[in-house]
């Protein structure tokens, strides 16, 4: 029996910067989770990754298991809370963006 499929986002990581990137809904890469476009059909969800394999300015793309929250995808795995926020040992990029909202843990 085949596993049923769960909403998935395609995420990658930006070849010049390094940060965490995911594909929207027109096919640009940006680096709000929340923009992602969720993918609920496995086989648009492997079409699309395949696509974006080929994107030069992206590294290591992937299908990141997502829910379907108020203000748009977010994670269900630890792993890719802790890549959405970066490491928590200070406040630069993402989180110093952040202070002052819950967004940070």
């Amino acid at each position: 029996m085949s596993r049923v499929f769960t909403p998935k986002a395609i995420t990658a990581n930006a070849l010049l910067e390094g940060d965490v990137i995911y594909l929207d809904h027109a096919g640009q890469w940006v680096r709000d989770l929340r923009m992602a476009r969720a993918y609920t059909e496995k086989e648009m969800a492997e079409a699309a990754l395949n696509e974006a394999a080929r994107d030069l300015t992206a590294v290591g793309a992937y299908l990141a298991d997502v829910k379907l929250g108020e203000h748009g995808p977010e994670p269900t795995h630890f792993r890719e809370d802790f890549r959405r926020t970066g490491p928590s040992n200070y406040f630069h990029g993402k989180q110093e963006a952040q202070r002052g909202t819950d967004a940070h843990v």
